[in-house]
């Protein structure tokens, strides 16, 4: 995959922060290169928040998103603030800009606060230093620079790789298998996918599959029992979408492992061990509670929508109760979830690590069960626990 063609669920974001005319569009150019956000000496030209997938050097695929004032005023700058806040749900890499002339501010030490809190990794730019006669020295959290003359520009990007350069990295499943390996993977011709492509989670898995020097065999659910048949040695793993799951699961035989890209993709995310504790409080249901379906991107629905069709009618059958269905997508993700008996999410393929986590601990705090797609509809067919045999850490309850 070229970084040009990297999914924004993969790329870095870095957010940038401060107080209106701080200099942040100025600094995200200048970091840049480019004329990504209008520069002006007017305070909050920056009104919403302003997101470019890019490259950027010595990072490489990120998401950069220059956001508005922390310090904005009136109603619509209450607006403003919280579109910043909830950026920073997604965060990878957190800029604070300071205008240089002036110093940290109280908005300033609160964005700093929020850094921590969330455990974001951060770094205090002092901006506008060819306004200062005498420049400070820069320290471990602090550096100072000019985007108008592009002092410590190089600097500062340098410093922002090293706050990613010990981040673990997550492996759908190449770290269960062998080189030699045969994976067989189930992929209807969902009708959702642009035409001519596989969805996200199939396309990133088959990578997964070559890194670690195994072979990926692909196939309809129609051709799925002459394939086994015809491949002379049992697949060490088969992995299907999740609306096959349980006709997948009568004709692969029990003593080859069997899950769904969605199961793998909520380990990738890091909310596989929540997903599979949160499936069971469908037992738990009762007449009348709500459901929250949440999906991290924005799609055209079909007339047999997996999030709001498929799975509520397929929870209701399971459970004979009368429920409530709230579906919302993007980032539209409520920070209540006190209305909800459960929180039902999609794979999470185009949010990156970070929200995901943050939406999962959004429901852990608040005592509300989450899972995900691929985990509910194994737990509803009664095949969950075989779904996460390769992941012995886990235990399906």
């Amino acid at each position: 995959m070229s970084m040009n063609s990297t999914p924004s669920g993969e790329r870095i974001h870095i957010g940038f922060f401060g107080r209106r005319n701080a200099g942040k569009s100025s600094v995200v150019n200048a970091v840049t290169g480019q004329d990504l956000a209008i520069v002006s000496d007017v305070k909050g030209t920056t009104t919403d928040p302003v997101s470019k997938a890019m490259e950027l050097l010595p990072l490489g695929p990120v998401m950069i998103i220059d956001t508005p004032g922390f310090d904005d005023e009136g109603h619509l700058g209450e607006l403003r603030i919280r579109k910043t806040r909830q950026v920073l749900n997604k965060t990878d890499i957190a800029i604070l800009v300071v205008d240089a002339t002036e110093g940290q501010r109280d908005c300033d030490r609160e964005l700093i606060g929020l850094f921590r809190a969330k455990e974001i990794p951060y770094l205090v730019v002092y901006n506008k230093t060819d306004l200062l006669a005498e420049i400070p020295g820069d320290t471990d959290r602090e550096i100072y620079v000019s985007a108008r003359t592009g002092a410590k520009i190089f600097e500062l990007k340098e410093r922002m790789a090293r706050l990613r350069s010990d981040a673990p990295e997550n492996r759908i499943i190449a770290d269960k298998l062998s080189p030699g390996d045969f994976v067989l993977l189930v992929v209807p011709i969902d009708k959702a996918a642009p035409k001519g492509r596989l969805i996200l989670p199939q396309q990133q898995t088959i990578r997964d599959i070559l890194e670690a020097n195994a072979a990926a065999i692909v196939v309809k659910e129609t051709e799925l029992a002459q394939t086994l048949c015809d491949l002379g040695r049992a697949p060490a793993l088969v992995i299907t979408d999740s609306q096959v799951f349980d006709s997948v699961a009568k004709i692969v035989p029990p003593e080859i492992p069997l899950t769904s890209f969605s199961i793998l993709m909520a380990r990738y995310k890091g909310l596989l061990g929540e997903a599979v504790r949160g499936a069971a409080a469908v037992e738990k249901l009762k007449d009348g509670d709500t459901i929250l379906i949440a999906e991290g991107c924005t799609h055209h629905r079909q007339c047999n929508d997996i999030g709001t069709v498929k799975i509520p009618g397929w929870l209701r059958g399971h459970t004979g109760k009368t429920l409530n269905i709230r579906a919302v997508a993007g980032t539209e993700y409520p920070d209540d979830l006190s209305p909800y008996a459960m929180v039902i999410h999609c794979g999470g393929c185009m949010l990156n690590e970070r929200e995901v986590r943050y939406r999962m601990k959004c429901a852990a705090d608040q005592g509300v069960p989450i899972t995900n797609y691929g985990t509910l509809i194994a737990y509803l067919n009664g095949i969950l626990p075989r779904s996460i045999e390769i992941f012995p850490e886990l235990t399906a309850e």
